[in-house]
């Protein structure tokens, strides 16, 4: 009852008189080691009412037993341990006074009743804030704490509260007090339909702590409302992990989808793909560099500049592979993986001559940093706008091979070289500028992942396994099959992983896919041509 009292007290002289002060807060600060606990009661409270912003600070440090009054004169301070020695300062301004010494000052002493007193008009302070932040904070708090004590200051905040975010976070606190205290159980169903509606970790703590009761009428409300919480966070877990999945195959997808048209067109297992997609990311990586030490106000168009020069870099690199290697060893296909797999080792060590071996910094602008919900999903700005900039890569290289001369003759050449070749087509200069695609592809690819994993001369090692599985599973250049297989191996993982771990889920992964290869030679979306119906 004391202390339904001091609360009570307390909001109505903040909500009356605001900055009416009948002291000032120096003068009531120096009350406090005056007389017994009583005493310090009343000035306790007279603090909360004095509406100064800096009452909270004072509380606080009286409730932590970091005041002090000086033997000297009598003087209040706050005592700090700084570098392994008590330093007195002003408890309202924080200037530093001097050391303070065992023997120097006296500390003000609380006890139990008076922690529930400043924790009361804690409450009442910050949750009757100006600040809507510091409200929000202050009911935060009172859901962890589950203080009963704060249902009071809570009711009279949410009388006069009009932020939806904070008057909802403030029901919530105020369910997670009722179920703490010895409310009616009309009441604590309430709290119980409110804690459900929240339906987070915290709530469903709350819940099953609640199930153990040894009121069996409330045992079992809270039992029917922590399933209901786990029934809709296994919903918004397998959300998740769709998300995760989606997340996932557009990285696949755009690792993938250059090796699905070089493949496709020229039947080259090109073990160099994965560098191509490290020098995409090592350009984004020099551009990055050159922006912050000539143009630091461009940052955030780094991406931009870099996604053209990655195409170009990787896109070089690929048609001097395709010029300098490939063309010499066309229907050799072990010979090709070899001299391919040694490119691949000579683009590494480049790398690693020119850039060293450790990883680099690549930084994410600021409209790719930080994370939004939908319900209890996590999406994270920088995997939303990489599944954004693979959807528009496949769009632009499906609209390139079905409206552009080069993309029909492309696809001529992918179901039947040789009628192609009749018919004027120069299947030579087509395989450059495929393979070129492809390659200036998978540098696109390394600008996305440079937002989201490691820049290393071994960052294109940990797709190229992944890509093939895409591509095979997929179809052989088919792009709607790399799409297709990219999404669904992506989910798959990501769902095998949280009961098989990662390593086995990949073996998994690999074992279906050979299973699924027996049956479907071509993969999901085969080809169809002269050259393959003969």
């Amino acid at each position: 009852m004391r202390m339904f009292a001091l609360t009570l007290g307390l909001l109505a002289a903040l909500l009356t008189s605001g900055a009416a002060l009948a002291q000032p807060l120096e003068a009531l600060v120096a009350q406090l080691p005056a007389g017994g606990y009583p005493d310090r009661a009343r000035v306790i409270a007279a603090i909360a009412e004095s509406g100064d912003d800096r009452a909270a600070g004072v509380l606080e440090a009286l409730a932590a037993g970091e005041l002090f009054a000086l033997k000297a004169d009598g003087r209040v301070v706050r005592g700090i341990e700084r570098s392994g020695e008590t330093v007195a300062v002003d408890p309202l301004t924080g200037a530093e006074i001097g050391p303070l010494g065992r023997r120097d000052g006296e500390k003000i002493k609380v006890n139990n009743a008076l922690r529930r007193d400043i924790a009361a008009a804690l409450g009442a302070l910050t949750l009757m804030s100006p600040d809507p932040a510091r409200r929000l904070a202050a009911a935060a708090r009172v859901f962890a704490g589950a203080d009963p004590g704060q249902i009071e200051a809570l009711d009279a905040a949410l009388a006069r509260e009009t932020d939806p975010a904070v008057r909802a976070a403030m029901m919530d606190a105020r369910a997670a007090s009722v179920m703490a205290s010895d409310r009616p159980l009309a009441e604590k169903r309430e709290a119980i339909d409110r804690l459900v509606a929240r339906g987070d970790r915290d709530a469903l703590s709350i819940l099953t702590a609640a199930a153990a009761s040894p009121d069996a009428a409330l045992a079992a409300a809270a039992e029917a409302g922590r399933a209901e919480v786990e029934r809709v966070r296994a919903l918004w877990g397998t959300a998740q992990n769709l998300w995760y999945g989606l997340s996932l195959g557009s990285v696949l997808m755009l690792a993938a989808i250059g090796l699905a048209i070089s493949f496709g067109v020229m039947g080259v297992i090109n073990m160099a793909h994965g560098e191509l997609v490290m020098l995409g990311a090592y350009t984004t990586y020099v551009v990055q560099e050159a922006i912050r030490a000539a143009a630091p106000g461009l940052f955030d168009w780094s991406l931009a500049i870099a996604l053209p020069l990655a195409f170009l870099v990787s896109g070089a690199v690929g048609v001097a592979i395709e010029r300098g290697v490939c063309r010499h060893l066309y229907g050799r296909p072990l010979e090709t993986l070899l001299a391919t797999w040694g490119v691949s080792l000579i683009l590494q060590q480049a790398v690693r001559s020119v850039f060293g071996p450790t990883n680099k910094e690549v930084g994410n602008p600021s409209w790719m940093s930080g994370a939004f919900e939908i319900g209890q999903i996590a999406i994270t700005w920088n995997r939303f706008w990489i599944l954004i900039f693979a959807l528009a890569v496949f769009a632009l290289l499906l609209a390139v091979l079905k409206r552009t001369p080069m993309g029909l003759q492309m696809r001529a050449v992918t179901q039947n070289r040789r009628m192609a070749a009749s018919m004027g087509v120069r299947t030579d200069w087509v395989d450059a500028l495929t393979f070129g695609l492809g390659a200036g592809i998978a540098g696109l690819a390394g600008v996305a992942l440079s937002q989201i994993d490691n820049v290393s001369p071994n960052l294109g090692q940990g797709y190229i396994v992944d890509s093939f599985m895409v591509v095979v599973f997929g179809g052989v250049g088919n792009l709607w099959g790399a799409l297709a297989g990219a999404f669904t191996l992506g989910a798959v993982n990501k769902f095998l992983e949280p009961h098989a771990g990662a390593v086995l889920a990949k073996v998994l992964l690999l074992v279906f896919i050979i299973l699924f290869i027996q049956r479907r030679p071509r993969g999901l979306f085969a080809l169809k041509g002269r050259a393959v119906e003969q």
